[in-house]
């Protein structure tokens, strides 16, 4: 198959596309506006809805109306117009209701700046708004992988009935690479018998809520929440392991960063020293066990983690280990990028080469 030249924000908007999404809201925000731009004048030629909201958190809760209707709904936005949408996204979380979110992360905290960056991972895999929920989190490191996970994400969506972030930064969005467009391996994906879409007089009203008024009821919904998520961490762990079989040092890094660990990886191999870069694709569910594996392995001294933050996943890296192996940090905030040769330099240091 012909590859073509695509940006970022626009690929994954026409992945969305070919994925049979329908609706879309949102609202601008730098550096994702390609999006919702793309959007405006794609969805009226397949017969789909698009609308500029008046604000995050309107389109946040029209993307709740619209799932619960059960059509394929997306919004994007970047670091605080997602702050904004966290009280939609908790609500359509415990409705049980299935849409996609993209996050094209920007440097922060507050209103911050249109670099990239990523410090939502908290935000994004801790849930980000009030109450026990998750939402699955997928972490594209390149625009080909981006536009195969999102048409992925909404099968993920409509199997388990739940929001699913695309989470990547204002790199991805805003570079330019060749892809080839992929169909997903196929799902076979229940029927949406819950959906709010008409009774035509046959069946009862069906009513989609998230209020539960007694605390028993609403303890009843946690706990179905809670086996859910038990369910998609059995079945949708995503990592990817590159480099050499028996490292010396391991560095783990998701996204953009990611490649320039391996870039990182590869001077180190020019220097004598063997290193691995462990992947994780779903930033939840987190494959710890994998990790470990690696990291556990006899030659392995430390693992390094590379982030563009000030260091959030690094907290998830070392659950992961439990101190079994030491775990160093490198990375940096507010929309500065780390270089291959200072984490490439950290490992020297730490080997005392």
């Amino acid at each position: 198959m012909a590859k073509e030249l695509w940006k970022g924000n626009e690929a994954i908007a026409e992945a969305a596309v070919k994925a049979g999404c329908k609706f879309f809201f949102g609202y601008p925000i730098t550096p994702q506006n390609e999006i919702p731009e793309y959007f405006s004048k794609r969805l009226p030629e397949v017969g789909g809805c698009f609308i500029q909201a008046e604000s995050e958190i309107a389109a946040i809760n029209m993307v709740y109306g619209a799932a619960g209707a059960g059509s394929r709904v997306m919004t994007s936005s970047s670091s605080p117009g997602i702050s904004l949408k966290q009280e939609g996204i908790t609500y359509i979380a415990c409705a049980e209701l299935p849409a996609v979110i993209v996050n094209m992360m920007r440097g922060g905290p507050g209103l911050g700046n249109i670099a990239p960056s990523q410090a939502d991972y908290y935000q994004a895999t801790r849930g980000g708004g009030n109450g026990d929920y998750r939402t699955v989190v997928l972490a594209p490191a390149t625009i080909q992988e981006a536009t195969d996970l999102v048409q992925e994400a909404f099968d993920i969506a409509d199997m388990y009935r739940i929001p699913v972030v695309v989470l990547a930064d204002g790199m991805i969005g805003q570079m330019m690479e060749a892809i080839e467009w992929r169909t997903p391996k196929k799902r076979e994906l229940p029927k949406k018998s819950w959906a709010t879409d008409g009774t035509n007089g046959v069946r009862p009203h069906n009513i989609i809520n998230s209020l539960f008024i007694d605390a028993g009821d609403c303890t009843v919904q946690n706990r179905k929440l809670a086996k859910k998520y038990q369910l998609i961490e059995q079945n949708e762990l995503r990592y990817e392991i590159t480099g050499e079989a028996e490292p010396e040092i391991v560095f783990a890094a998701y996204g953009t960063t990611s490649r320039i660990a391996r870039a990182a990886c590869m001077r180190l191999k020019e220097r004598g020293i063997k290193a691995s870069l462990f992947r994780p694709i779903t930033l939840w569910p987190y494959p710890s066990e994998a990790l470990k594996a690696e990291a556990m392995k006899p030659s392995v001294k430390a693992v390094i983690t590379v982030e563009m933050s000030m260091g959030q996943m690094v907290d998830d890296v070392r659950i992961a280990l439990q101190g079994a192996k030491p775990v160093f940090f490198v990375g940096t905030g507010g929309g500065t990028i780390p270089v291959p040769q200072e984490i490439e330099e950290e490992a020297m240091r730490i080997l005392g080469r």
